[in-house]
């Protein structure tokens, strides 16, 4: 008996078309998302509002024609220009800046094109930043005062002029997203009894300060219809007390600017991502 012919595999031609063809479309999408995705970035108009924490103070690489306002180059505000590459981008967030300050000089930087928005204020309006010239140079008692004097004017007194600057951001910029950023609590209490300085009871109090002031310029945001970026979770683990993890400067006598702000790390790993979560 002959042997029968042996049968030649035949090759699946519609199957291997039907895959290219998926594959293509694939690219194609994906192409199409990346462009869409850079395109809505090219459409961006960011204007960066706010005080200290915005523009940067504790990060260095400062911008000399910025003078006292003390705008950094690492500032999140750039540093998310850097990665997203706006139609345009300015900062006119400023050291030491209160809502007065906002309405005053800086809410003219924006218009009916600018389309995002980021601010850090309010901690300026209650005094924060003479608080903890009080903690660490005074007594636990006039810490406490302070703290007590600063978190009952957050209380009563920011609410309303949270809500006018909100407003006015609103109205000088109506097509915007405003981004209000929070501020980060300042110590690991987990380590605050190894760790010099302050008292627990004065570095709890701060703590509980901070979570204060946020939780009004929390509700502020959300009642103007804002988004509230909350920074507290990215710099957990970083806070003082913290050793060799710390994005914050400690308290120091001989530069009382630079004291309690975020380092480059804290910018960059604190608030960037946190901006980068509520703009996507």
């Amino acid at each position: 008996m002959l042997p029968r012919p042996h049968k030649r595999t035949r090759t699946r031609r519609p199957v291997l078309k039907r895959t290219l063809l998926v594959l293509a479309a694939v690219t194609t999408a994906f192409t199409t998302v990346l462009a869409t995705n850079a395109a809505a970035a090219g459409g961006v108009n960011y204007v960066a509002l706010g005080d200290s924490y915005s523009s940067g103070v504790g990060s260095g690489s400062y911008i000399s024609s910025s003078g006292n306002c003390l705008r950094s180059t690492l500032a999140y505000s750039q540093l998310w220009a850097n990665a997203h590459s706006p139609a345009s981008y300015t900062s006119v967030a400023c050291s030491g800046a209160t809502t007065a300050d906002v309405l005053n000089s800086q809410i003219s930087a924006l218009s009916s094109s600018t389309n995002l928005v980021s601010i850090t204020i309010g901690g300026n309006d209650v005094g924060f930043s003479s608080v903890m010239q009080t903690c660490v140079l005074q007594s636990d008692s006039a810490c406490l005062s302070a703290i007590n004097t600063a978190t009952a004017a957050a209380k009563s007194t920011l609410p309303g002029k949270l809500a006018n600057t909100f407003s006015a951001i609103a109205n000088a910029a109506p097509n915007a997203q405003v981004v209000v950023m929070g501020y980060p609590e300042l110590y690991d209490l987990g380590n605050s009894w190894i760790c010099p300085g302050l008292s627990t009871t004065d570095r709890t109090a701060l703590n509980n300060a901070a979570d204060t002031l946020d939780s009004v310029i929390q509700t502020a945001a959300q009642n103007a219809g804002d988004s509230y970026a909350d920074v507290r979770s990215n710099f957990s683990g970083h806070e003082l007390c913290d050793f060799f993890n710390e994005w914050l400067h400690s308290v120091s006598v001989s530069d009382v600017t630079e004291s309690y702000h975020p380092t480059s790390a804290g910018q960059s790993g604190g608030y960037l991502p946190a901006m980068d979560s509520v703009t996507g």
